[in-house]
Protein backbone atom coordinates (compact mmCIF):
# COMPACT_ATOMS: atom_id res chain seq x y z
CA UNK A 1 0.00 0.00 0.00
CA UNK A 2 2.41 2.29 0.87
CA UNK A 3 4.42 1.37 -2.58
CA UNK A 4 0.98 2.46 -4.39
CA UNK A 5 1.12 5.46 -2.46
CA UNK A 6 4.99 6.05 -3.07
CA UNK A 7 4.13 6.40 -6.94
CA UNK A 8 1.13 8.56 -6.68
CA UNK A 9 2.95 11.22 -4.68
CA UNK A 10 5.72 10.61 -7.26
CA UNK A 11 3.24 10.94 -10.29
CA UNK A 12 1.78 14.22 -9.00
CA UNK A 13 5.31 16.21 -8.11
CA UNK A 14 6.09 14.81 -11.90
CA UNK A 15 2.79 16.44 -12.87
CA UNK A 16 3.19 19.59 -10.63
CA UNK A 17 6.99 20.10 -11.89
CA UNK A 18 5.84 19.42 -15.82
CA UNK A 19 2.97 22.14 -15.16
CA UNK A 20 3.87 25.18 -16.07
CA UNK A 21 5.75 23.60 -19.21
CA UNK A 22 2.47 21.74 -20.12
CA UNK A 23 0.68 25.52 -19.48
CA UNK A 24 3.19 27.21 -21.70
CA UNK A 25 2.79 24.26 -24.48
CA UNK A 26 -1.28 24.77 -24.63
CA UNK A 27 -1.01 28.83 -24.65
CA UNK A 28 1.54 28.40 -27.24
CA UNK A 29 -0.63 26.36 -29.48
CA UNK A 30 -3.40 28.79 -28.74
CA UNK A 31 -1.73 31.72 -29.62
CA UNK A 32 0.29 30.08 -32.42
CA UNK A 33 -2.57 29.35 -34.71
CA UNK A 34 -4.27 32.31 -33.80
CA UNK A 35 -0.77 34.34 -35.05
CA UNK A 36 -0.80 31.76 -38.46
CA UNK A 37 -4.31 32.48 -39.16
CA UNK A 38 -3.78 36.34 -38.67
CA UNK A 39 0.09 36.50 -40.78
CA UNK A 40 -1.75 33.82 -43.29
CA UNK A 41 -4.59 36.60 -44.09
CA UNK A 42 -2.51 39.66 -43.94
CA UNK A 43 -0.18 38.19 -46.43
CA UNK A 44 -3.37 36.99 -49.02
CA UNK A 45 -4.78 40.78 -48.40
CA UNK A 46 -1.13 42.20 -49.51
CA UNK A 47 -1.13 39.96 -52.52
CA UNK A 48 -4.82 40.53 -53.22
CA UNK A 49 -3.88 44.40 -52.96
CA UNK A 50 -1.32 43.67 -55.86
CA UNK A 51 -2.96 41.69 -57.79
CA UNK A 52 -0.44 39.03 -57.86
CA UNK A 53 -1.67 35.96 -60.00
CA UNK A 54 -4.49 33.64 -58.03
CA UNK A 55 -2.52 30.56 -58.47
CA UNK A 56 1.03 32.29 -56.91
CA UNK A 57 -0.75 33.17 -53.86
CA UNK A 58 -2.61 30.18 -53.22
CA UNK A 59 0.43 28.23 -53.60
CA UNK A 60 2.05 31.14 -51.32
CA UNK A 61 -0.31 30.82 -48.59
CA UNK A 62 -0.27 27.00 -48.66
CA UNK A 63 3.62 26.93 -48.41
CA UNK A 64 3.15 29.80 -45.85
CA UNK A 65 1.24 28.59 -43.59
CA UNK A 66 2.61 24.63 -43.53
CA UNK A 67 6.25 26.31 -42.87
CA UNK A 68 4.62 28.52 -39.61
CA UNK A 69 2.67 25.24 -38.59
CA UNK A 70 6.24 22.76 -38.09
CA UNK A 71 7.66 26.19 -36.89
CA UNK A 72 4.81 26.08 -34.41
CA UNK A 73 5.28 22.55 -33.79
CA UNK A 74 8.88 22.71 -32.86
CA UNK A 75 8.08 25.45 -30.10
CA UNK A 76 5.25 23.18 -28.39
CA UNK A 77 8.07 20.70 -27.72
CA UNK A 78 10.50 22.94 -26.76
CA UNK A 79 8.32 23.92 -24.14
CA UNK A 80 7.82 20.53 -23.17
CA UNK A 81 11.30 20.10 -22.19
CA UNK A 82 12.13 18.05 -25.07
CA UNK A 83 15.78 18.97 -26.38
CA UNK A 84 16.09 20.15 -29.75
CA UNK A 85 19.33 18.96 -30.54
CA UNK A 86 18.58 15.10 -30.06
CA UNK A 87 14.65 16.45 -31.97
CA UNK A 88 16.62 17.35 -35.04
CA UNK A 89 18.17 14.08 -35.41
CA UNK A 90 15.08 12.27 -34.84
CA UNK A 91 13.64 14.81 -37.38
CA UNK A 92 16.29 14.07 -39.87
CA UNK A 93 15.97 10.47 -39.52
CA UNK A 94 12.01 10.53 -40.01
CA UNK A 95 12.54 13.36 -42.71
CA UNK A 96 14.60 11.00 -44.56
CA UNK A 97 12.28 7.77 -44.39
CA UNK A 98 9.24 10.35 -45.20
CA UNK A 99 11.31 11.38 -48.09
CA UNK A 100 11.38 7.68 -49.36
CA UNK A 101 8.18 6.70 -48.55
CA UNK A 102 6.31 10.15 -50.19
CA UNK A 103 8.62 10.13 -53.61
CA UNK A 104 4.85 10.79 -55.64
CA UNK A 105 3.81 13.54 -52.93
CA UNK A 106 7.61 15.39 -53.23
CA UNK A 107 7.10 14.67 -57.31
CA UNK A 108 3.79 16.12 -56.94
CA UNK A 109 5.01 19.33 -54.89
CA UNK A 110 7.95 19.73 -57.42
CA UNK A 111 5.64 19.94 -60.23
CA UNK A 112 3.45 22.72 -58.51
CA UNK A 113 6.57 24.92 -58.52
CA UNK A 114 7.51 23.93 -61.77
CA UNK A 115 3.47 25.45 -62.95
CA UNK A 116 3.52 28.03 -61.00
CA UNK A 117 6.95 29.39 -61.85
CA UNK A 118 6.36 28.11 -65.57
CA UNK A 119 2.45 29.08 -65.51
CA UNK A 120 1.62 26.58 -69.00
CA UNK A 121 -1.81 27.56 -67.30
CA UNK A 122 -3.56 29.80 -65.23
CA UNK A 123 -6.61 29.28 -62.81
CA UNK A 124 -9.44 30.02 -65.19
CA UNK A 125 -7.79 28.93 -68.02
CA UNK A 126 -10.11 25.85 -70.01
CA UNK A 127 -7.44 22.88 -70.31
CA UNK A 128 -6.93 19.27 -71.88
CA UNK A 129 -5.11 16.86 -69.86
CA UNK A 130 -4.38 13.37 -68.73
CA UNK A 131 -7.83 12.78 -70.79
CA UNK A 132 -9.55 15.28 -69.01
CA UNK A 133 -11.00 18.78 -70.02
CA UNK A 134 -12.52 22.00 -67.91
CA UNK A 135 -11.76 24.68 -65.99
CA UNK A 136 -8.77 25.38 -63.67
CA UNK A 137 -9.98 25.91 -60.71
CA UNK A 138 -7.40 25.45 -57.87
CA UNK A 139 -3.21 24.42 -58.06
CA UNK A 140 -2.55 23.54 -54.56
CA UNK A 141 0.51 22.16 -53.38
CA UNK A 142 0.42 18.50 -54.61
CA UNK A 143 -2.78 18.56 -57.26
CA UNK A 144 -4.49 20.95 -59.60
CA UNK A 145 -8.32 20.71 -59.09
CA UNK A 146 -9.89 21.02 -62.72
CA UNK A 147 -14.21 21.66 -63.33
CA UNK A 148 -15.29 19.62 -66.75
CA UNK A 149 -17.95 20.72 -68.53
CA UNK A 150 -20.75 18.59 -66.67
CA UNK A 151 -19.33 20.58 -63.45
CA UNK A 152 -17.42 17.21 -61.51
CA UNK A 153 -14.22 17.93 -60.27
CA UNK A 154 -10.82 16.00 -61.22
CA UNK A 155 -8.08 16.07 -59.31
CA UNK A 156 -4.86 15.77 -60.96
CA UNK A 157 -1.43 15.37 -59.42
CA UNK A 158 0.94 18.29 -60.53
CA UNK A 159 3.91 15.46 -61.33
CA UNK A 160 1.65 14.29 -64.26
CA UNK A 161 0.47 17.68 -65.05
CA UNK A 162 4.53 19.20 -65.15
CA UNK A 163 5.52 15.74 -66.80
CA UNK A 164 2.95 15.58 -69.63
CA UNK A 165 1.12 16.92 -72.63
CA UNK A 166 -1.30 19.88 -71.84
CA UNK A 167 -3.34 21.47 -74.10
CA UNK A 168 -4.32 24.85 -73.35
CA UNK A 169 -7.51 26.62 -75.44
CA UNK A 170 -7.33 30.10 -72.95
CA UNK A 171 -4.10 30.64 -73.76
CA UNK A 172 -4.54 32.89 -77.31
CA UNK A 173 -7.49 35.46 -77.51
CA UNK A 174 -8.56 34.14 -80.91
CA UNK A 175 -9.46 30.24 -82.23
CA UNK A 176 -9.93 28.74 -85.66
CA UNK A 177 -12.75 26.60 -85.88
CA UNK A 178 -12.26 23.78 -89.06
CA UNK A 179 -15.35 22.26 -90.23
CA UNK A 180 -16.43 19.63 -92.57
CA UNK A 181 -19.82 20.16 -94.51
CA UNK A 182 -20.51 17.52 -96.89
CA UNK A 183 -22.65 17.72 -99.79
CA UNK A 184 -24.06 14.94 -102.44
CA UNK A 185 -22.02 14.59 -105.61
CA UNK A 186 -25.17 15.94 -107.14
CA UNK A 187 -24.96 19.11 -105.70
CA UNK A 188 -23.36 22.24 -107.42
CA UNK A 189 -20.19 22.80 -105.18
CA UNK A 190 -20.13 26.60 -106.18
CA UNK A 191 -23.67 27.36 -104.60
CA UNK A 192 -22.55 25.62 -101.38
CA UNK A 193 -19.51 27.42 -101.56
CA UNK A 194 -21.51 31.06 -101.44
CA UNK A 195 -24.46 29.83 -98.80
CA UNK A 196 -21.51 29.25 -96.46
CA UNK A 197 -19.72 32.19 -96.96
CA UNK A 198 -22.60 34.27 -96.93
CA UNK A 199 -23.53 32.27 -93.17
CA UNK A 200 -19.92 33.32 -92.00
CA UNK A 201 -20.35 36.88 -93.41
CA UNK A 202 -22.94 37.85 -91.44
CA UNK A 203 -22.29 36.23 -88.28
CA UNK A 204 -20.25 39.30 -86.32
CA UNK A 205 -18.55 36.95 -84.43
CA UNK A 206 -16.49 35.74 -87.05
CA UNK A 207 -13.26 37.33 -87.67
CA UNK A 208 -12.88 38.94 -91.08
CA UNK A 209 -9.70 39.36 -90.76
CA UNK A 210 -8.04 36.58 -91.63
CA UNK A 211 -11.20 35.47 -94.28
CA UNK A 212 -12.96 32.95 -93.98
CA UNK A 213 -12.43 29.84 -96.29
CA UNK A 214 -14.33 26.99 -97.66
CA UNK A 215 -12.86 24.44 -99.84
CA UNK A 216 -12.99 21.30 -100.78
CA UNK A 217 -10.85 19.07 -98.96
CA UNK A 218 -11.92 15.31 -99.70
CA UNK A 219 -13.89 13.16 -102.02
CA UNK A 220 -15.14 10.63 -100.20
CA UNK A 221 -17.25 7.66 -101.34
CA UNK A 222 -20.68 8.96 -100.89
CA UNK A 223 -20.03 12.79 -100.63
CA UNK A 224 -17.71 15.82 -101.61
CA UNK A 225 -16.29 17.17 -98.32
CA UNK A 226 -16.30 20.55 -98.20
CA UNK A 227 -13.61 22.15 -95.19
CA UNK A 228 -15.10 25.68 -93.65
CA UNK A 229 -12.48 27.75 -92.05
CA UNK A 230 -12.62 30.90 -89.71
CA UNK A 231 -11.39 32.52 -86.46
CA UNK A 232 -13.29 33.72 -83.24
CA UNK A 233 -12.15 35.09 -80.60
CA UNK A 234 -12.23 33.07 -77.72
CA UNK A 235 -15.27 33.97 -75.71
CA UNK A 236 -17.87 33.68 -78.49
CA UNK A 237 -16.04 30.58 -80.48
CA UNK A 238 -18.57 28.01 -79.51
CA UNK A 239 -21.50 30.16 -79.82
CA UNK A 240 -20.42 30.94 -83.43
CA UNK A 241 -19.78 27.03 -83.76
CA UNK A 242 -22.68 25.62 -83.16
CA UNK A 243 -24.88 28.81 -85.10
CA UNK A 244 -23.04 27.54 -87.96
CA UNK A 245 -23.70 24.28 -87.79
CA UNK A 246 -27.61 24.48 -87.62
CA UNK A 247 -27.47 27.30 -89.89
CA UNK A 248 -25.34 26.02 -92.89
CA UNK A 249 -27.61 22.31 -92.77
CA UNK A 250 -31.09 24.76 -93.05
CA UNK A 251 -29.79 27.18 -95.76
CA UNK A 252 -27.85 24.65 -97.86
CA UNK A 253 -31.43 22.34 -98.04
CA UNK A 254 -33.20 25.63 -98.71
CA UNK A 255 -30.76 26.53 -101.30
CA UNK A 256 -30.93 23.09 -102.97
CA UNK A 257 -28.13 21.43 -101.70
CA UNK A 258 -28.79 17.96 -100.40
CA UNK A 259 -26.78 16.79 -97.96
CA UNK A 260 -25.89 13.03 -98.06
CA UNK A 261 -25.48 10.11 -95.92
CA UNK A 262 -23.84 6.93 -95.70
CA UNK A 263 -25.44 4.58 -98.82
CA UNK A 264 -25.08 0.73 -99.59
CA UNK A 265 -25.98 -0.98 -102.72
CA UNK A 266 -27.38 -4.68 -101.24
CA UNK A 267 -27.90 -7.50 -104.22
CA UNK A 268 -29.83 -10.47 -103.19
CA UNK A 269 -29.30 -13.48 -105.10
CA UNK A 270 -31.76 -16.74 -104.99
CA UNK A 271 -29.57 -19.33 -103.86
CA UNK A 272 -32.45 -21.92 -104.54
CA UNK A 273 -31.77 -21.72 -108.05
CA UNK A 274 -28.53 -23.14 -107.54
CA UNK A 275 -29.90 -25.75 -105.46
CA UNK A 276 -32.41 -26.95 -108.46
CA UNK A 277 -29.64 -27.19 -110.43
CA UNK A 278 -27.06 -29.31 -108.50
CA UNK A 279 -30.29 -31.73 -107.93
CA UNK A 280 -30.64 -31.35 -111.40
CA UNK A 281 -27.00 -33.06 -111.93
CA UNK A 282 -26.94 -34.96 -109.64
Amino acid sequence: MEDIENYVNLLLEKIVAYLPNIIGAILAVIIGLWLIKFITKKVRRIMEKREIDPAIRGFTINILNVGLKILLFIIVITKLGVETTSFAAILAAAGLAVGLALQGSLSNFAGGVLIILLKPFRIGDWIEAQGVSGSVEEISLFYTHIITFNNQRAVIPNGELSNNKVINYSSEDRRKDAITVGISYDSDIKTARKVLMDIMERDERIDKDPAPQVFVAELADSSVNLSVRFWAKRDVFWGAHFDFMENSKIELEAAGVSLPFPQRDLNFFDMSKNKDEESKAS
